[in-house]
């Protein structure tokens, strides 16, 4: 690999071109101390040392964790005078000690609580694939520095598919890890319930490295799973419904693909989703969480809150504790549920599109709140099921074809991102053929 100071040095050169996207999706950048982090793994990699896998990879950090010494705005203006983290999130600190080079801080949805990654207070930066259409979000800034080549490594926050939602948009690998694996110490949240971190990059096997490191898990090389034999379901009803002809076409001609390589593929009917969603009608956990971290700010500078994310966090204003602790324990029966009927359906895991659409025009979105409300439930749809039933899921990218970006998702049991991993990593060789 090239020394890491001539790659970082490209990628702050990238951040500062004033025709690119680096002042949207970058907001804080941290020259001087990548460019001393590149020098040190360079002097390792001289003296035949390395500190692993990720030692010089060059990596973001989304604005929602704590460094040491500055204020996590998690893309939001009211938190810009907070006072500043004691020290670094746990798995900045993680990424660090593995030798990563640590290049910016990253642009988001406010308070990651859109699918769209819209931001009015800083600017929202492009999809790499067409500037006039939104990157995704809430990891909005991450997806577009991995994509065009700001960073190698993009550190997101996943609660409802902010991972890999913009992955999808962007044409990237987005990863969601079993949550219990990856500490959030030091990550402002969203969801205590069903806030997750997870990577995204060019490649499944870059994926697996931050994966590796953040869990503080010994790092391992990806075998790739045999196609043959592999039985993944793709769940009928909800999931596929209201897919726009894109994504219809995209995901008709991978499934075909992967039947061709071997895999077998079962039609899934799943009822759970449906119990999901009438719990979900009231109020999500997502908006009862984050209306109880933000009520006082609300209460206070309410007037600085993105419109459409204080709509969210305000739709559980009047939910009560009964009805939040009844919400919790029935979504627990869910999960247990679920992992019964898969275990029971001998699946080795699930296939669906990750985003039933592809990245909308930010002019679509700002025309009315309503047409915001109706892309933005799309976009967290597909994603959303795999945090409410405490899965780990995968994002990659689809053969554009000269079109717009397209993502498929795989979905594994809680606890095997191993599994997951290594069937990603050849489903994402077989469509690179």
């Amino acid at each position: 690999m090239r020394p890491a100071r001539d790659r970082v040095e490209e990628a702050l050169a990238r951040i500062a071109d004033p025709k690119g996207e680096g002042a949207r999706a970058c907001l804080t950048v941290y020259a001087q101390a990548a460019q001393s982090a590149a020098d040190a793994s360079d002097a390792r990699a001289r003296a035949g040392i390395t500190l692993g896998p990720l030692d010089g990879a060059i990596v973001t950090i989304k604005d929602l964790f704590d460094v040491a010494g500055e204020p996590t705005r998690a893309g939001s203006t009211i938190l810009a005078d907070a006072p500043p983290a004691l020290a670094d999130a746990t798995v900045v600190r993680r990424l660090r000690a593995a030798g990563s080079v640590i290049v910016a801080k990253t642009n988001m949805a406010e308070f990651a609580f859109t699918g769209i990654g819209a931001n009015p207070h800083y600017g929202t930066p492009g999809n790499p694939a067409d500037r006039t259409r939104v990157p995704g979000g809430s990891s909005s800034g991450a997806a577009v520095a991995v994509a065009d080549a700001m960073c190698e490594i993009g550190i997101g926050t996943d609660t409802g598919g902010s991972t890999r939602i913009p992955a999808a948009f962007c044409g990237i690998v987005g990863f969601k890890p079993s949550k219990f694996r990856v500490p959030t110490d030091g990550a402002f949240p969203l969801s205590y319930t069903l806030d997750s971190i997870g990577p995204m990059a060019k490649s499944v096997a870059q994926c697996a490295a931050a994966d590796a490191v953040m869990a503080s898990e010994e790092p391992w090389a990806i075998e790739p799973a045999t196609l043959a034999g592999l039985r993944l379901g793709i769940p009928r009803g909800l999931p596929l419904s209201e897919l726009d002809q894109t994504v219809a076409a995209r995901f008709a001609a991978a499934t075909d693909s992967l039947r061709r390589s071997g895999l077998r593929l079962s039609d899934e009917a799943l009822p759970l989703l449906d119990d999901m969603v009438r719990l979900n009608a009231k109020a999500t956990i997502a908006s009862v969480e984050s209306y109880a971290i933000h009520r006082e700010r609300l209460a206070t500078r309410g007037a600085e809150f993105d419109p459409d994310v204080r709509v969210r966090i305000e739709a559980a204003r009047n939910i009560s504790a009964s009805d939040y602790i009844a919400l919790i324990h029935e979504r627990s029966g869910l999960v247990r549920a679920m992992e019964a009927h898969l275990a029971a359906a001998d699946l080795d895991g699930l296939v669906l599109p990750t985003v039933p659409i592809v990245a909308p025009t930010l002019a679509e979105v700002s025309a009315a709140p309503e047409a915001f409300a109706v892309r933005n439930r799309l976009s967290l749809r597909n994603t959303g099921i795999v945090n409410y039933f405490d899965l780990c899921a995968i994002s990659l990218p689809l053969p554009q074809e000269g079109g717009l970006p397209v993502g498929l998702m795989l979905v594994a049991r809680n606890g095997q991102d191993r599994k997951l991993f290594r069937m990603a990593a050849t489903v994402e060789r077989l469509f690179a053929a």
